[in-house]
C-alpha cells in the first residue's frame, strides 16, 4: 500500500511521521501547491492532508485513492460529496486539540483584557525605568470577574473555554444549535449585544459562514473583546478590521483567516501591529501534545480502515 503525506510542513518539523511506514510505502511532501496535487497523489492508496484542498477538481485523476485522512477536525477542504459518490473514505480527528485551543483562547483574551503587550513594552523600551515611579497603571485594565463571556459553538473546545471562563468568575452565555440544560443558551444576536468577551469555536458550515456579520459586529459593545478560533469565513474580516480602526471594538484576537497565510491586501494586514490586536498564525491547535494525539489518531483511523472498520468516518 502506498501512503502519501501532502503537506507535512503544517504539522511541525518536530513530528515523527515515519510511523506511517507501518502500513506500507510512505512518501512525504513538505508542501503541495494546488497545481501539484494530482502529481503528488499519483498512485497513492491513502493520502494524509491538513490544509490541501481536494475534491472533484483534482481527484478524478487519482484512480487508486481509497482513503483520505485529514489531520484536523474540520474537513471543509475536502469535497465530501465527490468522495461519497466515488467510494473514497474520509476520516477526520475529533477532540485532539481541545486543550490546546482552549489554552490559547484564554491566553489571548487575558492578554488583550490586561494590556500585557503594552505593559511588557513599557519595561522593554525603558519607559518604566525613565518614569521613576514604582508602578504604571496605564493603559487602564479591568478584572473580567463579573463580565459576560459569550461562546459561539459549545463543543469540545467551546465547553472547555466555558469552564475556564466560569472559574474566572464570568457569566457564560452560549450560542449553539441545540440548547443544553445547565448552560445559559441565547440567540446569536443577544450574545453579540450582551457579551463583554466573545470567543468563536463553531465549525464552518453554510449556516455559520459570515455568522458574525457587519450588523452583529456593530451591535457589540464598543469595549468588547472578540476572538475567533474557528474559521476565518465565520466572521466578516473587513468589518472587524474597520471596527478596530474606528474604535468601535475594544480588542481583536484572531488565529484563523479566510486566506492562509493572508496577503498584504487583507483587511487585517494594516491593523496587525495595533496594541489591541493579537493575530497569531493558525497555531492554537498545535501544542506538541495535541499534534502527537492527532498523528496517533490518524494511525488508528488507517488501521481501522484496513480492518474493514469505520472509525472517525465523515464519508
Amino acid at each position: 500500500m502506498k501512503i502519501k503525506i501532502l503537506d507535512a510542513s503544517t504539522l511541525g518539523a518536530d513530528m515523527d511521521l515515519s510511523v506511517f511506514e507501518t502500513f506500507g510505502e510512505l512518501t512525504v511532501y513538505s508542501k503541495t501547491s494546488p497545481d501539484e496535487v494530482v502529481k503528488n497523489i499519483g498512485d497513492a492508496d491513502v493520502i494524509i492532508i491538513n490544509k490541501v484542498k481536494v475534491g472533484e477538481h483534482n481527484l478524478p485523476e487519482c484512480k487508486n485513492l481509497k482513503l483520505i485522512c485529514v489531520m484536523a477536525t474540520g474537513y471543509d477542504n475536502i469535497g465530501t460529496e465527490y468522495c461519497k459518490a466515488n467510494n473514497i473514505a474520509v476520516c477526520n480527528v475529533v477532540g485532539y486539540s481541545s486543550q490546546s485551543v482552549a489554552q490559547i483562547t484564554v491566553a489571548m483574551v487575558l492578554s488583550l483584557v490586561s494590556h500585557l503587550n503594552e505593559y511588557r513594552d513599557a519595561v522593554a523600551d525603558g519607559s518604566y525605568t525613565r518614569g521613576g515611579v514604582a508602578n504604571m497603571l496605564t493603559p487602564v485594565y479591568h478584572e473580567i470577574c463579573g463580565k459576560t463571556w459569550g461562546i459561539v459553538g459549545y463543543g469540545n473546545i467551546g465547553s472547555q473555554v466555558g469552564r475556564v471562563a466560569e472559574a474566572l468568575g464570568c457569566r457564560v452565555i452560549v450560542n449553539k444549535r441545540t440548547p443544553t440544560e445547565g448552560v445559559e443558551c441565547v440567540d446569536i444576536d443577544t450574545l453579540c449585544r450582551e457579551s463583554d468577551i466573545i470567543t468563536v469555536h463553531t465549525p464552518l458550515t453554510p449556516d455559520t459562514k459570515n455568522l458574525i456579520n457587519e450588523h452583529r459586529i456593530k451591535s457589540m459593545k464598543p469595549d468588547a473583546i472578540f476572538v475567533n478560533m474557528a474559521r476565518g469565513l465565520v466572521a466578516d474580516e473587513a468589518a472587524l478590521a474597520d471596527a478596530i480602526e474606528t474604535g468601535k471594538l475594544g480588542g481583536l484576537g484572531i488565529d484563523v483567516y479566510s486566506i492562509e497565510p493572508f496577503g498584504t491586501d487583507h483587511p487585517y494586514f494594516k491593523i496587525a501591529g495595533l496594541s489591541n490586536v493579537c493575530l497569531t498564525p493558525h497555531m492554537s491547535w498545535g501544542a506538541y501534545e495535541a499534534r502527537v494525539r492527532c498523528r496517533d489518531e490518524v494511525m488508528k483511523n488507517i488501521e481501522a480502515f484496513l480492518n474493514g472498520e469505520k472509525r472517525n468516518r465523515v464519508v
